[in-house]
């Protein structure tokens, strides 16, 4: 086979036709025990049928016999062709595995009638076991595709069964994210008032007020908010998570060798912690050699660079020990390797060791971008990001560490690509650990907050994901991607967006009474976002009968669950 583009090598996949029938597919909102396993001996079947395109039959032979490539590297047998229209949500998946060889990149593409290839997903493919590819497409266009697989290695070949492409229209995508978000981030919860001789207590009035949520979007900060009463106002009154975007980076705290400045970084935590808003860590060390301090870039001795690179470890960490909520330790280290490439190729996991002995209850991410967003990413695939944080979590003496993922989320300004950020998460939720999205952005363009609210739905109905943090502000804080509000703080049509959601997500809205009456209690119960709440029982003619409790509703607790509130009278 010929190198057609990029370095890959793609295999047509041979469609005899393609029709709407019953048969079986992914669903792509499915939580697949694949994705845990990552490798099955038989590919699971399943029932799901509605709205199916599906290939006529499972490829199981050597790719040489079954796509044929000209000695120029085109394409010359033509196959029945996929017809995609603009608006649309396309989901693939396909079971792969290879005839030969082990561990190698397995990916498919669409390729579109003038000859763009869009990249719709991939996976690490072994030889002894099925592995399920996921992944799609959001076209904007309408017309005709065809679908290819491809590898970074033009002798693997492939094996492939239960090939579909699922199609959705925007609508029914919402509806399987609201049905998700139903499960995942809310559980019923029933009041039972009774009388110590277990005798119902009617007349009881519930009152329920969310005084934390479990899941925050969040929004990151700089220097700025230092010299705006305006933007303090503006952010404490919405957002209770942040990260600063420069302030705690080495070449903001240590300009000149040996001369440390925490002021800025400093004055902004004191602000936070004034406010009640939590903080991420970003970063102890980045890992792109233009992004180090000028004089650490002038450093050539090893020796010198790992003595000025722990104590930068041990300052910064033991500084703002326990007044953080996670650290990016290595920033862009799937990208980059200026320390592997100094220090050795254990550099990063050294130093993640070193992290989790200075501060072993932190969470400890590996933070990338194009990760999630960009679907034509080469260097930091959610399976390259995935394998190095198990790289990481492999290094000697770093297995009890609290590994986590930061998906930085710096999209494109054009419709996102919903099927592939699923799969994405999908991939690097496989690891068991939290996921975030750390950096969430996009430049200025026409629909931004459609785009933006796309985004922040599929996050927010995806269970690996643990919470959201937007690099964005008002005017006056400089942030001229994603800017909130104007230099009179009143609302963008993005800001809008953020500000519906922050409803929507932290319950900061009245809950509804619950009323005890003659008629027992609604079966169903309230339907509450998992977070930490306080609860008031009283009574309607019973002014002294009065108790309050604190609640906590979490996931760990199940769909439903049962609260008996016992009155002593």
């Amino acid at each position: 086979m010929k190198n057609i583009d990029n370095g890959f090598f793609l295999c047509m996949l041979l469609l005899l036709w393609c029709f709407v029938h019953s048969g079986i597919s992914i669903d792509p909102f499915s939580q697949s025990d694949s994705l845990k396993t990552e490798c099955v001996m038989k590919p699971p079947r399943s029932s799901e049928t509605q709205g199916l395109l599906q290939f006529s039959r499972s490829v199981e032979d050597d790719s040489d016999e079954e796509w044929k490539i000209d000695e120029n590297g085109s394409i010359r047998e033509m196959t029945q062709r996929i017809q995609l229209h603009q608006g649309n949500i396309y989901s693939f998946s396909a079971w792969v595995k290879l005839r030969e060889g082990n561990k190698k990149k397995v990916g498919f593409v669409f390729r579109t009638e003038n000859g763009r290839l869009v990249h719709g997903g991939e996976v690490r493919a072994k030889q002894e076991c099925w592995t399920l590819l996921k992944g799609g497409i959001v076209p904007d266009f309408s017309g005709s595709v065809d679908i290819f697989f491809e590898s970074d290695d033009k002798e693997a070949k492939i094996s492939a069964s239960d090939v579909s492409l699922k199609q959705f229209s925007k609508e029914e995508w919402k509806l399987k994210q609201d049905q998700l978000i139903e499960k995942i981030r809310k559980s019923k919860v029933r009041f039972e008032v009774t009388y110590q001789n277990k005798t119902a207590v009617k007349g009881a009035v519930i009152s329920i007020e969310q005084t934390k949520p479990s899941f925050l979007l969040g929004c990151a900060m700089n220097f700025r908010i230092l010299q705006s009463e305006g933007y303090r106002n503006w952010f404490a009154s919405r957002f209770k998570i942040t990260s600063f975007t420069n302030e705690m980076k080495w070449y903001t705290t240590e300009k000149e060798r040996g001369q440390e400045n925490y002021t800025a970084a400093d004055s902004m935590l004191k602000f936070a912690e004034e406010n009640g808003i939590l903080v991420r860590g970003h970063t102890v060390l980045w890992d792109d050699p233009i992004m180090q301090p000028t004089w650490v870039q002038e450093i050539d001795d090893p020796n010198d660079l790992m003595n000025v690179t722990l104590n930068r470890i041990n300052s910064v960490m033991t500084r703002y020990k326990g007044k953080l909520t996670g650290w990016d330790v290595v920033n862009e280290n799937v990208h980059w390797d200026y320390f592997e490439k100094m220090l050795g190729a254990n550099a990063s996991s050294s130093f993640y060791n070193l992290a989790f002995k200075l501060d072993p209850d932190l969470p400890l991410f590996v933070n990338e971008y194009n990760t999630i967003e960009n679907r034509v990413e080469v260097t930091a695939t959610p399976v390259k990001v995935k394998e190095k944080m198990e790289e990481i979590l492999a290094y000697p003496g770093n297995m009890n560490i609290k590994g986590a993922i930061g998906a930085q989320g710096h999209f494109r300004p054009t419709q996102p690509n919903l099927a592939y950020m699923r799969s994405a998460l999908d991939t690097l939720g496989s690891l068991g650990l939290p996921i975030w999205l750390t950096e969430l952005d996009m430049p200025k363009c026409p629909n931004q907050e459609i785009y933006i609210e796309e985004i922040l739905r599929e996050a927010y109905s995806h269970p690996a994901v643990k919470g959201i943090i937007i690099f964005a502000g008002p005017e006056v804080s400089g942030f001229d991607k994603l800017t909130l509000a104007d230099k009179d703080f009143n609302n963008t049509a993005t800001g809008d967006v953020i500000d519906k959601l922050l409803k929507e997500w932290q319950q900061t809205s009245e809950i509804p009474k619950i009323f005890m009456n003659d008629s027992e209690n609604d079966e169903e119960g309230v339907s509450l976002l998992h977070g930490h709440y306080n609860v008031n029982v009283s009574h309607t003619w019973m002014k002294n009968m009065s108790t309050s409790f604190s609640l906590d509703v979490t996931k760990e607790m199940g769909q439903r669950q049962v609260v008996k509130v016992v009155i002593n009278a």
